[in-house]
């Protein structure tokens, strides 16, 4: 399924909101929680990391990966937090929206 516009963010903010995770883990994370129905290619997860990097939302710091591998860690700042509180509520109400005319 392809994501919508603006989607993207929600979902890396979302799934960093537990802990620091590279980016692998991200996308794992978000295919394990939709049942394989959401998939996220590398070059655009990559570009959002690095997009929420520069607007102050993430931080990212070089570690160890669950294989021994070395993995660039990124991590929610307080901004980012917020930004996650913000979108989740706009999504909520879009969804919400979108189940009100789908029903009817």
């Amino acid at each position: 399924m392809d994501l919508l516009q603006g989607t993207l963010d929600v979902l890396v903010l979302r799934a960093l909101a537990r802990g620091p995770r590279h980016g692998y883990a991200v996308s794992r994370w978000v295919r394990e929680r939709t049942g394989g129905a959401l998939q996220i290619e590398d070059a655009p997860l990559y570009k959002a990391l690095r997009r929420l990097e520069e607007a102050g939302c993430v931080s990212a710091s070089w570690g160890a990966s669950e294989h021994n591998r070395r993995a660039r860690y990124y991590r929610l700042t307080v901004k980012g937090r917020q930004r996650l509180r913000a979108k989740e509520s706009a999504w909520r109400r879009y969804a919400a929206a979108v189940f009100d005319v789908l029903s009817s």
